[in-house]
């Protein structure tokens, strides 16, 4: 019998124990915040549950009702950050609008976490111009920045998953997007006027400390935290549900 398997952890540990459930849970998972901790969920059988038990404390599981092959698309529903609508390909765009089309199928970001909402809010703060997307995951900061009117925009991501699917999803959105599989802090990047970063502090900070952009917008840590790199100042900070994304400007350029 299918179950849904759900476990609850806190802000700071959704990226580690996502990683490590879609690893073995490739076909994707739900997220849902409860106040200070953030519920992740699978679908699985009898033996994978066993194997979320063994790995995390605070495992909740039951039996799917008919339809569940649908029920993850509740989850995904429309949401708007930096005056742009972003939504799955089954809910409809107002017309006239603004829009960023992801398909959250196979969990790379949809735009939804607040992390990335953060960024694409302030990248409408900032003054346009070429941008390097550093992480780009499903690419939905990349397309955003299209949207917003930055050009030309170039994605990377060390998962060439995650670069397939950046391709498919600026494709799908009718937008250029020159998307590569690098690492980056240690490849060579397309030198632009903004990098934006939604990736974990330590990478942020390591990745400042080789760029030559004048701009950088960054995020992937929790609103305690701030990226501590000589040659930066932060010039904007937004928060949201306990996480923070920074306009960092360059104080001197190498």
């Amino acid at each position: 019998m299918l179950r849904r398997v759900a476990l609850r952890v806190p802000h700071d540990d959704v990226e580690i124990a996502t990683a490590w459930l879609l690893e073995r849970f490739p076909d994707g998972l739900e997220e849902q915040s409860f106040g200070g901790v953030v519920e992740l969920a699978v679908f699985t059988d009898a033996a994978g549950e066993v194997v979320v038990g063994e790995a995390f404390s605070d495992v909740r599981s039951e039996p799917v009702v008919p339809g569940w092959e649908n029920r993850w698309k509740e989850f995904h529903r429309p949401l708007r950050a930096g005056g742009l609508w972003i939504g799955p390909p089954w809910s409809p765009a107002p017309p006239g609008e603004r829009t960023v089309v992801v398909d959250p199928g196979r969990a790379f970001g949809t735009g939804a976490h607040p992390t990335t909402r953060a960024c694409i809010e302030l990248l409408a703060r900032v003054e346009r111009g070429s941008l390097l997307d550093a992480g780009c995951g499903s690419g939905v900061v990349a397309i955003a920045a299209v949207r917003l009117g930055f050009g030309p925009v170039h994605a990377v991501d060390l998962d060439e998953d995650a670069v397939e699917v950046a391709t498919s999803t600026a494709r799908a959105n009718g937008v250029e997007v020159d998307v590569r599989r690098a690492d980056v802090v240690r490849d060579v990047l397309p030198g632009t006027a903004v990098v934006v970063a939604n990736i974990e502090l330590a990478v942020v900070e390591l990745l400042l400390g080789r760029l030559v952009s004048p701009v950088a917008v960054t995020s992937g840590y929790l609103a305690s935290e701030t990226p501590a790199v000589s040659g930066w100042t932060c010039v904007d900070r937004l928060e949201l549900d306990g996480w923070a994304a920074d306009v960092l400007s360059r104080t001197t350029l190498s």
